[in-house]
């Protein structure tokens, strides 16, 4: 770990387009870009931060080896304990390289992911991963193709956004644009395959975001529609799925937002660039099975966040990093330009989603004397309890079920 310069506190530096992770309570941060004399400078990648998310300090890692080039729309995942990236967009253009890092070396270093057997994807950025049974699973993204692969695909898994050349490596590229495809990369056996995909596949699209549940991918937003729409592959079956909900109960339409899987059945939505130009700052939450959604009252409303990061941490939180508090897109009669954000932001912020259990808490966050009954039920042989107390703003609701000399006790929080 490198050491902070004097007294000055280590901790990252502002960014959006980042990627990040938690492993054993730990929140992992990289690369992402920031905003210096009004211009967007890449993040270095030669380095990782870490956070202790019980203490709240950060700590520097460096990152030696074959070291990959300053990216942007690239995709991070994490497998057991190896880091990969693939894809993005370099000062040379887009690319399809991989890289990793196994993080549990004591000088971590970065090696390419070289000699793989398949057809590697072409070059893309604005992509989403799945992680599941030890294989990443790549879908969507921008990039370029050839003509010859775009003769080879299915023309709805493509949409072309224009046609003009240019050279990577020795392959001459030539249609640039949008595709819904679906790659999986086995770390195992070094092999890209595609497989074959059945049902309503979703619009080909960038900048969505995407969510594990069980063996099932989970995918929304980027496309121009008022209400947020939502797609499911089967990665068993490979079959995908819509889902269908009520226009009056659903979120804005969104892109470069976050969606992070809080149960086996639930999805946590927040923030994103809204269809009406806006950064958002609502939170949202997905039943798959009910197949509904519900608006969450939290008390982040004045953080807005576009291109962050929604990582699941302990008993159910959502730990959010990163992104910035305003994006600002400019229009055209040419093109949808995005101006330079001076707001990149560097704190995290924490989304209670379920009751937390007494453990948790080292001292109660109340005095004992400031509790108050306001609900009983003796039905022998148990009784519950409901005791209430308010502290700084947030209400803290005890509750005690005593049955047959046991006593159970969970708390929950609330807002005002």
């Amino acid at each position: 770990m490198d050491a902070a310069e004097g007294d000055a506190p280590v901790s990252p530096l502002g960014r959006s387009s980042h990627t990040a992770f938690i492993d054993n309570n730990t929140l992992y941060v990289w690369g992402g870009y920031q905003v210096v004399d009004g211009e967007d400078v890449m993040l270095p990648s030669d380095e990782i931060w870490l956070c202790d998310l019980d203490s709240g300090t950060w700590e520097r890692r460096e990152i030696t080896g074959n070291i990959p080039p300053a990216l942007s729309g690239f995709c991070g995942a994490h497998v057991n304990s190896t880091f990969y990236i693939f894809g993005g967009c370099s000062s040379v253009g887009y690319t399809n390289q991989m890289f990793s890092v196994d993080l549990t070396e004591p000088c971590c270093s970065w090696k390419e992911v070289t000699d793989t057997k398949g057809t590697t994807p072409s070059p893309r950025n604005k992509h989403s991963c799945w992680v599941h049974r030890d294989r990443l699973i790549y879908f969507g993204g921008y990039g370029c193709k050839t003509i010859g692969e775009v003769r080879d695909r299915s023309s709805s898994s493509f949409f072309m956004d224009e046609m003009s050349w240019t050279t990577i490596g020795d392959t001459l590229f030539r249609c640039w644009g949008w595709n819904n495809e679906v790659h999986v990369f086995d770390p195992h056996t070094a092999t890209w395959s595609m497989p074959e995909i059945q049902g309503p596949t979703p619009a080909p699209r960038d900048s969505h975001a995407s969510a594990l549940l069980g063996n099932k991918g989970y995918i929304s937003g980027s496309v121009e529609l008022a209400e947020l729409d939502l797609f499911c592959l089967d990665l068993e079956t490979w079959t995908w799925s819509q889902f269908n909900t009520c226009s009056y109960c659903s979120p804005l339409g969104r892109s470069m937002h976050t969606m992070t899987p809080i149960s086996d059945h639930t999805l946590f939505i927040y923030g994103g660039l809204g269809v009406d130009g806006n950064t958002l700052n609502d939170a949202w939450q997905y039943n798959t099975v009910k197949k509904e959604w519900t608006q969450i009252v939290h008390p982040h409303k004045d953080k807005p966040r576009v291109c962050h990061t929604a990582c699941l941490g302990s008993d159910g939180d959502v730990v959010v990093f990163g992104g910035s508090s305003k994006l600002c897109i400019l229009m055209d009669s040419v093109a949808l330009l995005r101006t330079p954000s001076q707001h990149h932001c560097r704190d995290v912020i924490i989304f209670q989603t379920q009751p937390y259990s007494l453990f948790r808490y080292d001292e109660p966050p109340f005095f004992i004397s400031d509790l108050h009954v306001c609900h009983r039920i003796h039905q022998s042989p148990k009784e519950e309890f409901i005791f209430c107390s308010v502290c700084s703003g947030t209400v803290w609701l005890l509750y005690l079920l005593v049955f047959d000399r046991s006593v159970t006790c969970i708390i929950y929080t609330g807002y005002m």
